[in-house]
């Protein structure tokens, strides 16, 4: 089975099994789906949404952000941990965006990238929710799992985004890094994977692996 081939059939199992490939982060318009992946580094989605709730009502807009302290944001923002380095760049961004782009978030990776505190993950996040183009969110779950997977061979998270994208179905393939997110959650721990209940178990190299130790000890 050629890698193109495995990847297809994984998509499809993970389609089966979380019909629902949404993102974790709460949001209504695209800048907050921006401040709100930031704010995730190194913090979960549910303390991120907590915190969001109350950043959103104090600064409504993006121009808010703009004119925003950087000291009264890292006041808020401060369970997500890195307080005064994420306040920084979410201030820094909506500046740049109001003063750069009019106040419209890019909808490519490139200029997204200009952005300050703004990383390949968080662009891909974006163009494919905010603008549904073709995206690989490649966080620790996409990268974990597709190597675990044998779809791909790197811990670097640019490698694996190629990788990805010469095998996945272009317009499937942010669905399936959300679908990583929630297997990775459920199942595909990063301590002790379940292969025993893994939907993609049959066409996963760990996961036959798994099945032959079982086999010779049993």
């Amino acid at each position: 089975m050629n890698k193109k081939t495995q990847a297809r059939n994984i998509v499809a199992a993970l389609e089966k099994t979380y019909p629902d490939a949404i993102c974790s982060l709460a949001y209504v318009k695209p800048h907050e789906l921006l401040i709100a992946t930031r704010l995730a580094a190194q913090c979960t989605d549910a303390r991120v949404n907590i915190v969001t709730r109350t950043l959103y009502k104090v600064y409504p807009t993006l121009e808010a952000f703009a004119e925003a302290s950087v000291d009264d944001v890292t006041d808020i923002v401060r369970p997500c941990g890195l307080g005064p380095t994420k306040a920084r760049d979410i201030v820094a961004m909506s500046k740049m965006l109001v003063e750069e782009y009019g106040g419209v978030v890019p909808d490519t990776v490139e200029e997204l990238l200009k952005l300050p505190g703004v990383g390949r993950k968080t662009a891909n996040l974006v163009v494919g929710d905010i603008y549904h183009k073709p995206a690989v969110v490649c966080d620790t779950h996409c990268i974990r799992i597709t190597n675990l997977m044998g779809l791909t061979d790197s811990k670097n998270a640019l490698i694996v985004e190629r990788q990805l994208r010469e095998i996945l179905d272009p317009e499937k393939s942010n669905d399936f890094c959300h679908r990583l997110v929630l297997h990775g959650r459920a199942v595909c721990v990063a301590r002790s994977p379940k292969c025993d209940q893994c939907c993609v178990r049959g066409f996963c190299t760990y996961g036959k692996a798994d099945d032959k130790k079982k086999k010779r000890a049993g």
